[in-house]
Formats: structure tokens, sequence, C-alpha cells
């Protein structure tokens, strides 16, 4: 696998985006620079099919997505899952959401496959013993606006692509597609925090996870309130590891659910207002799925810790 490169993996995705623009409420132009910009909610509809063809590209082509529902007291809503035989790639080499985009006064979170060539950010790359070698690259930014020229120009020469063998794929967090694709982290989000507890990611064989799709709020801190929500309150994953101590995979179990977090138990909305909107101020142990499970493939064992929020969700989207 590690000679499989997810720039490389994605481009039948993009080219189905492209060539169905209408099917999946998106926008296609060309860039001054040449680079491929499709618009997933900016100035196009979007939705959920934009947001699982996203989810998917995020991944690199090593997984898959599926919109279902799910239940939250009363209230019945959509939700996405999404499973992967290759989470280190997928999920850290690719969906992690690790690229601080800011050019000017452009400013954007740079996710999926792109990531592996910028090596943004370069110690992932090194734990997960990952490189792509691609003359395409493709990323997709959470931004409310498209990118300027000199933007594009810095991402394409932190790929080391040439400007028309870029693609950007835009969605902002209060577009159903870009909430569909941030509940799509759902996997994403445990193995990166199972790595910052020190497991080795490359042990992580399979994942699997799914998460509530909130509605969407057309102010910007809500409707990212809301979709952080989604995953820390509603956000179900498990895995499959190879792992010798037993014991060791229950206490980091324990440690990789929201509810471990001293922020833990109001709307994310709420927290970061009085984080006075810094992200640095807000327990990065916070961003997790609800609730974990793993499986021990060595010893047949399975370890499970977290809950599913329902007061907290209600309240999240003003049903409490």
């Amino acid at each position: 696998m590690a000679s499989m490169s997810v720039n490389r993996n994605v481009l039948r995705l993009v080219r189905d985006l492209c060539d169905r623009p209408s099917e999946y409420g998106v926008e296609v132009r060309e860039s001054d620079l040449g680079a491929c910009v499709i618009d997933a909610g900016i100035e196009a509809e979007g939705g959920f099919v934009a947001g699982k063809a996203i989810t998917e590209i995020c991944l690199g082509g090593l997984g898959e997505a599926t919109i279902g529902s799910t239940r939250i007291g009363d209230l019945r809503l959509p939700s996405i899952s999404v499973f992967t035989d290759h989470p280190a790639i997928s999920t850290l080499g690719s969906q992690l959401a690790g690229w601080r985009v800011k050019v000017g006064d452009y400013s954007a979170v740079g996710s999926g496959p792109g990531r592996a060539l910028a090596l943004k950010p370069k110690s992932i790359y090194k734990k997960i013993s990952y490189k792509d070698e691609s003359d395409v690259a493709v990323l997709v930014l959470e931004a409310e606006n498209e990118p300027p020229g000199e933007a594009i120009k810095y991402i394409s020469d932190s790929c080391h692509v040439a400007p028309d063998k870029l693609s950007l794929i835009i969605v902002p967090t209060s577009s159903l597609a870009g909430s569909t694709q941030i509940s799509g982290r759902i996997a994403e989000t445990g193995v990166h925090k199972l790595a910052e507890l020190g497991l080795d990611p490359k042990l992580v064989t399979h994942a699997w996870g799914c998460a509530p799709i909130l509605p969407v709020h057309p102010d910007s801190v809500e409707a990212m309130g809301r979709t952080n929500d989604a995953v820390l309150y509603g956000g179900a994953a498990f895995y499959t590891v190879d792992y010798e101590d037993d014991k060791d995979l229950e206490n980091l179990v324990d440690q990789s659910v929201s509810s471990a977090s001293k922020q833990y138990g109001r709307p994310f909305a709420e927290i970061f207002r009085e984080a006075d909107f810094d992200f640095y101020k807000i327990d990065p142990g916070l961003f997790v799925p609800a609730v974990v499970t793993i499986s021990n493939a060595k010893t047949g064992r399975t370890f499970t810790a977290g809950r599913i929020n329902e007061d907290v969700l209600m309240r999240s989207i003003g049903m409490s």
C-alpha cells in the first residue's frame, strides 16, 4: 500500500464530479492559473450526494461512505457511515484536516490527498511511513470563499505540481455538503486521537464510524458548532487492531472518547465563544468520537467507552 498514490487514486472521483456537476449540485470552473476549482456550497447548492463524494475523496479513495439515518431521542436525522480497510493512510494520510492554508487575507482548512504531497504535517507521514508521488494533486478546502490566484499558486507549489494539475474542492462549513463531509470524519478523529495517545496507527487494520448530520445553521459559528457536536456527542467509531497488551488497550479506549475531556458537556458553539473564538484555548481531546469501540484481533477481546449524549445534541440544534 505504501506505493499507492492517494492523489492519483481519487482522480476518478474528481472526474465524476466534473462530468456530472448538476447531479452533484456543484459548479466547476477553471482558475486563471488553470487549476480545476469545484464549488460545493458557496454559490452551488451542494448536498448529501456531494458531501458523500467529498468524504470519499478526502479518504483518498481508500474508503466508502453511505448516507443513512439515526435516532436522537424522538427525532430521526440523516447520518453518514464510513469504513476503510486502510485506516492509517486514508484517515491520517489523507482525510485529516491538517493543513491550515493562510495566504494574505485568505484562510482555509485543507484536507484530502494533497496533504500527502505537501507533507502537512510532516510528522504524520513519518508516523504512518507513507509517501505519495504524483504529478496531480487534489485538496479539499473548508472555506467560505474560493481561493485567489496567490493561494492557488501556494498550494500547487507546496504540492510540487503545476497549477493545471491541481483540483480544489471548496466546501463551506455552513453548507449541507460541508456538514455531511465533516460528520464523515468520525473514524478519522478516533484514529488521530489513538495515535496521539501513543498507539501505532499502522496497527489499526480496519475502521468504521457513524455520525448524525445535524441541521445546517446559516451562522458560521453555529454551523461549526453543530458539525463538531455531531461527532463529539453523536458519533460512534469501531476499530480492529493488532495489539499485544489488552490492559493497555483498555486504558487507551477510556482516554479516546470526548467525555474524557474536562470541557465536555456543552454545545461546542458555547465552548468556542467562551474561549474567545480561539481554538488553542480548547482541549484538543474534545475533538473525538462520543463512543469508541476497539476489537483486538490478537486476543479476541473488545473494549468500549463513551456514550451518545442526546441532551447536548438537542440543545445544539435548538430543540432542548
